[in-house]
């Protein structure tokens, strides 16, 4: 069952993402992760609209809402693979017409769930934090290769461009 957030589930919901961002992200530091619990609990999560997958009374996954942008999808490591995400992420197409997010480049597993469920990367930026690549993913996205992305955009650009 997917129902909105609330305060009793904030303990389980950190659980299940320093659980989940350790086996995702094992090519960052693990003290990166545990150094941000706090910030995730009084500076991220409060300031999201979040959305909990429960089984058996049980909270299992989460996505976390920043406007347009899914700021967090998690799920607890044993669930994965069993359809909690996909449902989490097409609750959250049902409540926005477009969906962005960030996703490291090294989490080939992630990246290939997000383009199953309909993204397509639109660019490839540094993180500031931790300094890895990540895609910016869109959805519905516009799914382009990179050297047509580059034509597509100096055309758009030129001034004697015209549509």
């Amino acid at each position: 069952m997917i129902r909105p957030f609330q305060p009793k589930d904030m303990n389980p919901v950190l659980k299940i993402w320093l659980a989940a961002s350790l086996a995702a992200h094992d090519f960052i530091p693990s003290e990166f992760w545990e150094s941000k619990v706090e910030d995730m609990r009084k500076l991220y999560l409060p300031n999201s609209e979040i959305l909990v997958h429960e089984d058996g009374g049980e909270v299992d996954g989460f996505l976390a809402l920043h406007g347009n942008t899914v700021a967090a999808l998690f799920v607890s490591p044993p669930r994965q693979h069993m359809g909690v995400g996909t449902m989490l992420l097409q609750k959250a197409k049902g409540l926005r017409d477009t969906l962005q997010l960030t996703v490291y480049t090294e989490n080939r597993n992630s990246v290939r769930f997000y383009e199953q469920q309909g993204f397509h990367a639109e660019e490839e930026r540094r993180d500031a934090h931790t300094g890895h690549t990540e895609l910016l993913m869109t959805f519905p996205g516009r799914h382009i290769g990179t050297a047509s992305r580059t034509v597509q955009a100096c055309v758009s650009l030129h001034p004697n461009n015209e549509k």
